[in-house]
C-alpha cells in the first residue's frame, strides 16, 4: 500500500500528460523515487514541461485517500506498471499509462489474441452489422474484442461480442463514473473496462485521442469497420502502425463518404477483410491452439424458418384488428394481451415472441431476435418498469403471468 499512493499520486495528477508521466518513470524508475526526488530534479528531466515540474514538485498526496475510497466503492481494481497483471505488450509502447483503473476481470493480455474494432461514431445500418458480425466472429474464433464503447462502429462491436458470449475490454477516455451504460455493465460482466483516469478526474478532450494508444496498445491487431475521409478511426489506426499492429479493414461502397476512410486505407496497404475469421487465421501461429475457425451459429431468420410462423402476428398497422395475438398454448395464460401489450412497440413485441415459456437467458433473446444486446437490454428495462416481464438471476428474463382477475407477478 505504501508505494500503491505514489502511484496513483502520479496517475491523478491534474496538468500533467501522459508524456508527462512516462518522462518521469524513464527517469526515476517509479513514483514514489520521484516523489522523494530532490527539489528541482523534475525541471532538469527530459521530456518534462517547465508547467509539468511545477505541477511535480507541489507533491501532494492530498487526493490518494479519497480516489482509494472511490475506487473501493465502485469495484475498481488498481493494476500499476509494476504488477503482474500489467500486460507487457501496453508497456513496451511509448507512453504506457502509469496505472490501469480496473472493473471487471482483465485477462492476461499477452497470452490472447485481443483485437481493437474501430470505426465512426455515424456509422450506417452496413457499419453496425459488419460491426457486429466480424466482433462476434472474432470472438468465436478465440479472440478479444477492444473497444472504446463510444456510439457507432465502437459500440456496436462490444455488443456483438458479448451477444456471442465472448470477452470484450472496453478502454475509457473518461474515469469510470462517468461511463455508466447497459453496455458498459454488459462488458464488465464478460471482460473488463479499463480507464487511465482516477475516479474524480475531470474529463478533457485529448483524453479521447489520448485513449488510442491504450486501445492499440492492448491489441495485436485492428478492424477499420467505417470511417470517412477525416475521422479518429484513421487516427486510431495511425498509432497502431506506429506500435507495430497488424491493421485490416472492410471495403464499404466506393460512393459512401462514410466509407472513403476506410476504403483508401485498403489502397494504402490494409488487409481487407470481411468476416472475423479473416482476421483471426492471421495469428494462428502466434496463438497454437488458441484461434480455430468456428462456423457462425444460426441467425434470427434462419430459426424462424424452422420455428415455424412468429408468435406475434401483426398487420401493416402492428395489429390485427387493433389487437395483439400470441401464437402460444391457450393454457399457458401469459399476459394479458389486450391490455398489457396493445402499446408495445414492434421491437418490445419480437423481444417479447422469444422468451420462452418459463424464462429465457438474455444472450438467447439477442441470438434470437438479431437485436443489439444494449437495444433487448433497454426495452427489457422498459418492459420491467410496465410489468410486462420480470428478471431472474443468472441474466434471465421471464414474462409476467396474469389470469383473469389477477394481478402479473412482480
Amino acid at each position: 500500500m505504501s508505494a500503491l499512493k505514489y502511484w496513483i499520486w502520479l496517475s491523478s495528477l491534474e496538468g500533467l500528460s501522459v508524456r508527462g508521466r512516462a518522462a518521469v518513470i524513464r527517469r526515476f524508475g517509479d513514483p514514489e523515487s520521484a516523489f522523494f526526488s530532490p527539489a528541482g530534479s523534475f525541471s532538469a528531466a527530459e521530456g518534462i514541461s517547465p508547467a509539468e515540474a511545477a505541477v511535480l514538485e507541489t507533491r501532494s498526496l492530498g487526493r490518494v485517500d479519497e480516489i482509494l475510497g472511490d475506487c473501493e466503492e465502485q469495484g475498481i481494481s488498481i493494476v500499476t506498471m509494476q504488477d503482474a497483471l500489467y500486460p507487457d505488450r501496453l508497456r513496451a509502447i511509448w507512453a504506457p499509462p502509469v496505472v490501469l483503473y480496473v472493473k471487471g476481470r482483465l485477462p492476461h493480455i499477452d497470452d490472447e489474441a485481443v483485437i481493437a474494432v474501430v470505426g465512426t461514431r455515424s456509422a450506417s445500418p452496413y457499419g453496425i452489422k459488419m460491426s457486429r458480425q466480424i466482433a462476434g466472429e472474432i470472438v468465436r474464433c478465440g479472440g478479444i474484442v477492444v473497444s472504446g464503447l463510444t456510439n457507432g462502429v465502437d459500440a456496436a462491436a462490444a455488443s456483438g461480442a458479448v451477444s456471442a458470449g465472448g470477452v470484450c475490454i472496453g478502454v475509457l477516455g473518461t474515469a469510470h463514473e462517468q461511463q455508466e451504460s447497459e453496455l458498459s455493465y454488459d462488458v464488465c460482466q464478460r471482460g473488463a473496462l479499463v480507464s487511465e483516469y482516477a475516479p474524480g478526474t475531470r474529463s478533457l478532450k485529448s483524453f479521447f485521442r489520448d485513449r488510442n494508444r491504450i486501445s492499440s496498445g492492448l491489441s495485436v491487431g485492428a478492424v477499420a469497420i467505417e470511417a470517412p475521409e477525416k475521422s479518429g478511426t484513421l487516427l486510431f489506426v495511425a498509432e497502431a502502425l506506429e506500435q507495430g499492429r497488424e491493421v485490416f479493414a472492410v471495403p464499404g461502397n466506393a460512393d459512401a463518404a462514410g466509407c472513403r476512410g476506410t476504403n483508401n486505407l485498403l489502397k494504402e496497404g490494409a488487409t481487407p477483410v470481411t468476416c472475423g475469421w479473416e482476421v483471426m487465421r492471421e495469428f494462428e501461429a502466434l496463438f497454437p491452439g488458441k484461434i480455430q475457425k468456428k462456423a457462425a451459429p444460426q441467425t434470427a431468420e434462419r430459426a424462424q424458418e424452422k420455428q415455424g410462423p412468429r408468435d406475434f402476428d401483426s398487420t401493416e398497422n402492428g395489429s390485427a384488428g387493433g389487437k395483439k395475438e400470441i401464437d402460444k398454448e391457450k393454457g399457458a395464460a401469459y399476459i394479458d394481451l389486450h391490455e398489457q401489450l396493445a402499446s408495445l412497440s414492434e421491437t418490445q413485441l419480437k423481444i417479447i415472441s422469444a422468451i420462452e415459456k418459463d424464462a429465457s437467458h438474455i444472450d438467447d433473446i439477442v441470438e434470437k431476435t438479431g437485436l443489439g444486446a444494449a437495444v433487448v437490454l433497454t426495452q427489457l428495462t422498459v418492459m420491467t418498469v410496465k410489468g410486462i416481464v420480470r428478471r431472474l438471476p443468472g441474466n434471465r428474463v421471464a414474462l409476467n403471468v396474469r389470469r383473469s382477475g389477477t394481478t402479473p407477478a412482480k
